[in-house]
């Protein structure tokens, strides 16, 4: 398993890169086919932002769905701590699932939101009235409107059409309010989300092209 732990905004030393690798050591308990864990480390210097100034983003690679945690605290050690425990939640969850559905064979790379995407870097963006489109998977393109402020981030996925089920599931893994997935049933793009409590939301799109 490969580990990768890199710093934005913040120094990383040794020392802290040893502990995250022992720490994730746990990961193989519950995922042994796990190939690569990245972790990012971020440091906020805002003084107002004290309690939450050190974030750790952990984000696991296997056959499977992409599996990601994060978690905030005043300590690097404890926010790591405190990501970890979440990640390993959710890879029970995994280990539970393909228990339950040992025959399960649509298990599909998610349209998951990467590091990058929620803490992306200064943009270089072109000037222009109209954002381009991306053509790439996995290739980001920001435009920035004319002489306003306003940077517009696109980003191109693949996709395979999957169950609501296994979009809430998807997301769950991944930590994040919302998800956008194609119905392998009616072929509709849609979005699953979080209301309140337990309840969740479906979006779908009558897309009719021509």
């Amino acid at each position: 398993m490969e580990i990768i732990v890199k710093g934005r905004n913040a120094e990383v030393s040794d020392r802290f890169r040893e502990h995250v690798e022992d720490k994730l050591q746990k990961i193989e308990q519950f995922a042994p086919r796990a190939q690569r864990v990245d972790v990012e480390v971020t440091h906020e210097p805002n003084p107002a932002q004290a309690e939450t100034s050190e974030r750790i983003e952990i984000t696991m690679r296997d056959k499977g769905p992409v599996i990601r945690a994060e978690a905030a605290s005043s300590d690097r050690y404890s926010a790591l701590d405190l990501a970890m425990g979440k990640l390993i939640e959710r890879l029970r969850r995994v280990r539970d699932r393909r228990k339950e559905h040992p025959r399960r064979i649509d298990v599909a790379e998610p349209l998951t939101l990467t590091p990058e995407d929620v803490n992306p870097p200064a943009p270089k963006p072109q000037e222009t009235n109209e954002p381009r489109v991306p053509t790439a998977p996995g290739k980001a393109v920001e435009t920035q409107l004319g002489d306003s402020p306003v940077v517009v981030r696109q980003k191109l996925y693949e996709a395979e059409p999957m169950s609501v089920d296994q979009a809430l599931y998807e997301m769950e893994l991944v930590g994040h309010p919302f998800y956008l997935f194609i119905d392998k049933e009616t072929k509709q793009p849609c979005a699953v989300y979080h209301r309140h409590g337990w309840t969740y939301g479906v979006i779908r799109l009558d897309a009719q092209v021509g």
